[in-house]
């Protein structure tokens, strides 16, 4: 349960007054005890203001410039009656005087299971996650899969569901909050509990729990020893309030050289977050970014008529890692073609069988079925560079990516253990993901662990083009529309259908003579279509 309390500002000794030089937190933001609230600035120092509670930013009645004194209330809190605890079978535990048994998977769906808060599950490598859309408001009734919100990544939007059907008593954020896993998104009245296919870690009950034990400030000072030096000096100058100060530290940012945007040019949390993006993008100005120079500003209406149309949201997140890699990657294209007659002649063969069990039998199924073949043979380029580029990660399994084309841009699915599956079970996950993909229904487990990626074009057209390593890996397939060339048999020409393949790789790790030998196979694996599905498991 929830109980509204005033946020007060507490006692500031022979101070009143005070401006707000920073407001740390928007209505809806989940914070806890000690967070900072805001940022006071006094004529001799700059403090934060802390929560004294863990809880909901409910409203929020201050700005910058505001001024404050001891005592005045700047807003309310909804505060969580104890910390959040995670569900755990059959464990019984007292909330305000009463017992609630939470929920295992042996109980029965409208069995009464208390109030819940329903969080954002394991979203993998994603972080501060786009909610670009909420399902639900206060009051509303829902089912188990009922969708909550939908998220948006670099690569696609994706439904959180429900893990408890209820009734929602309130809702813990809006569009345009970004949200990680464990993210509070709800309070829920439940009367039932998801089976135990569902992850538990959506759902968390609200428990009273021991308060967490102060970390030593020895242990939050002290900086990685990968970090590079801190000039102690000039950070101890810098113009930035403590929570900024230990921002900058846990992240390994000298304040030095950060431009501060706030009053005065005091530095901000933004401003330390933008500076890490731009080191990690590699946009001009930022330090080891090698200076690149900007693209001429243009007033391009000048000319004639123009139609600004913004960019989707995957285009904009997608863009800058795409750059990250065009510039940290040293890329290297091996252009080759493949005899694909009797394969296609097999196709045709096989359609009418796939068609009547529902699957659309495309060129794909079979090139990515070569590719793990492929892949098994030079296991260099299933591997990726470990994170200090000493050591090579080779990897196992065989999860192949493929470009999805969508309106809001390319999503890049996966299909998980490749090596385990037939052509038929390959077209089928081929058409199940791309259809989701359209409809940005993916989830992000759909989304994560390829260790090899296929852009097929052949669809579409073109002869040849250089696709992007998809880093961390270390290559990618390029496959573009296939033809009908004649080819010399030794004593005359014949024609045959050809299939052209650009194969781009990550130099640091396969060198020109791998990458030739790689692609000569891949066509060897082709063009025997009744070994490839000979080797079928």
């Amino acid at each position: 349960m929830t109980t509204t309390i005033d946020i007060v500002i507490p006692d500031l000794g022979d101070f009143e007054n005070i401006e707000i030089i920073e407001v740390l937190v928007k209505v809806g933001d989940t914070v806890e005890r000690e967070d900072g609230l805001i940022i006071v600035e006094t004529d001799k120092a700059s403090m934060d203001i802390p929560s004294a509670e863990n809880g909901v930013i409910e409203t929020l009645t201050v700005s910058v410039g505001d001024t404050v004194s001891t005592g005045d209330v700047i807003g309310t809190l909804g505060m969580l009656v104890g910390d959040t605890v995670m569900i755990t079978p059959a464990i019984t535990m007292p909330i305000s005087g009463e017992t609630t048994v939470l929920a295992t998977d042996n109980d029965a769906p409208g069995k009464p299971a208390g109030k819940q808060t329903l969080v954002v599950p394991d979203l993998g490598d994603f972080d501060g996650v786009d909610v670009i859309e909420v399902h639900i408001s206060a009051g509303d009734k829902v089912e188990i899969e009922d969708p909550l919100v939908t998220l948006e990544t670099d690569k696609a939007a994706m439904d959180v569901p429900a893990v408890v059907a209820g009734t929602i008593e309130s809702v813990l954020v809006k569009v345009g909050d970004k949200v990680s896993a464990g993210t509070s998104l709800a309070v829920i009245d439940a009367i039932a509990v998801a089976d135990s296919r569902v992850d538990a870690a959506a759902v968390e009950k609200v428990v009273p729990a021991a308060a967490p034990k102060p970390v030593p400030q020895a242990a939050v000072d002290q900086a990685p020893k990968s970090l590079p030096a801190i000039d102690e000096a000039g950070f101890s100058r810098a113009h930035a309030s403590p929570s900024v100060r230990k921002l900058a530290r846990e992240l390994g940012v000298n304040l030095v050289q950060v431009t501060g945007r706030g009053a005065k040019n005091r530095i901000l949390h933004d401003d330390i977050k933008a500076f890490v993006k731009a080191i990690l993008t590699g946009q001009a100005g930022a330090p080891g970014a090698g200076g690149l120079p900007k693209v001429p500003s243009i007033d391009f209406s000048k000319f004639g008529e123009i139609d600004v149309q913004p960019l989707t949201r995957i285009q904009k997140i997608s863009g800058p890692r795409l750059q990250a890699s065009w510039l940290n990657v040293p890329h290297v294209t091996q252009h080759d073609l493949s005899d694909i007659t009797d394969l296609e002649a097999k196709r045709q063969e096989l359609k009418g069988p796939a068609k009547d069990r529902g699957i659309s039998l495309t060129p794909l199924a079979f090139i990515l079925k070569a590719c793990v073949a492929a892949l098994k043979e030079f296991p260099k380029v299933n591997s990726s560079l470990s994170d200090d580029g000493e050591s090579l990660v080779y990897k196992k399994y065989w999860h192949v990516g493929f470009a999805a084309d969508t309106p809001q841009g390319l999503v890049v699915p996966v299909i998980r253990d490749a090596d385990k599956k037939d052509v038929y079970e390959i077209a089928a996950e081929l058409g199940e993901l791309s259809a989701l993909a359209r409809d940005g229904k993916l989830k992000a487990p759909q989304l994560q662990g390829a260790s090899f990626t296929i852009s097929s074009l052949g669809g579409i057209g073109g002869t040849a083009f250089t696709p992007i390593v998809n880093a961390p890996e270390v290559a990618i397939l390029g496959v573009s529309r296939s033809s009908i060339q004649p080819v010399w048999n030794g004593s005359e020409f014949e024609p045959r259908l050809m299939l052209p393949l650009s194969f781009s790789y990550d130099h640091r790790v396969i060198d020109g003579a791998q990458a030739a030998r790689f692609t000569t196979y891949l066509g060897k694996v082709l063009a025997d279509v009744a070994a490839l599905l000979k080797a079928e498991p």
